[in-house]
């Protein structure tokens, strides 16, 4: 969650530790959920957020003051979950959820594995 004059988390559990409690639970289960659909990828922060990395960014998440935020990395990725995604869409590669209504875990599976082969075909061209 980023916090004006704080500094940045250096790691995802110090960023988990800054997480409100109604929103650590979500985002735990989002972490696993990724961390299955890509277990080889590595987890990071990045943009002051937490991230997985595999032939590159993968997605990004995070915890925001009134909302939690998925981050596909991939407008082509979107595009192809349009249906399933439509609900959740706010901006560019942006999905919003809140605790009461998280993201479906296997849209999350899906849209991660999809990154997952988009970065392989680019990093094999």
């Amino acid at each position: 969650m980023r916090t004006r004059g704080v500094r940045a988390p250096t790691s995802v559990e110090e960023y988990f530790d800054r997480v409100p409690p109604q929103f650590r639970k979500v985002l735990g289960e989002l972490r696993k959920t990724i961390r299955a659909a890509a277990p080889d990828a590595e987890e990071l922060i990045s943009y002051q957020m937490p991230a997985f990395r595999q032939d590159g960014m993968l997605v990004y998440y995070g915890a925001f003051r009134d909302h939690l935020s998925f981050f596909a990395g991939s407008a082509r990725v979107l595009r192809q979950f349009s249906d399933a995604t439509k609900p959740f869409e706010k901006g560019k590669g942006t999905l919003q959820f809140t605790p009461d209504r998280p993201l479906p875990s296997d849209l999350v599976r899906r849209i991660v594995r999809a990154r997952v082969a988009e970065n392989l075909a680019r990093r094999s061209r």
